[in-house]
């Protein structure tokens, strides 16, 4: 299934990756690349991924503290959020 990034969540993953790019060298294009496995998996098995709250559900990434946050489409997968797993939790609901 197509998975498709909303704006909010495309912000929020340039963040991550100019933070952590910042951090060091290469970072940024490592968690990019966690980000598109974690993405391949939800693609692969959306509906086997648990609940984080209502229809949204979670896919944590394995080597950053971060969570893709989406929901399923009749066509497609939306992420609403790249959320950091520690900090203001629930933000995205709003």
């Amino acid at each position: 299934m197509k998975v498709l990034f909303a704006r909010f969540a495309q912000l929020e993953l340039k963040d991550a990756i100019d933070y952590y790019e910042d951090k060091e060298s290469g970072l940024g294009s490592r968690f990019k690349q966690e980000v598109k496995k974690a993405a391949l998996r939800v693609a692969q098995y959306p509906k086997a991924l648990p609940i984080e709250r209502d229809d949204i559900r979670k896919c944590r990434l394995y080597k950053f503290p971060y969570k893709l946050l989406y929901s399923i489409e009749p066509d497609h997968i939306l992420i609403l959020a790249v959320s950091h797993q520690r900090r203001k939790p629930n933000y995205w609901v709003k």
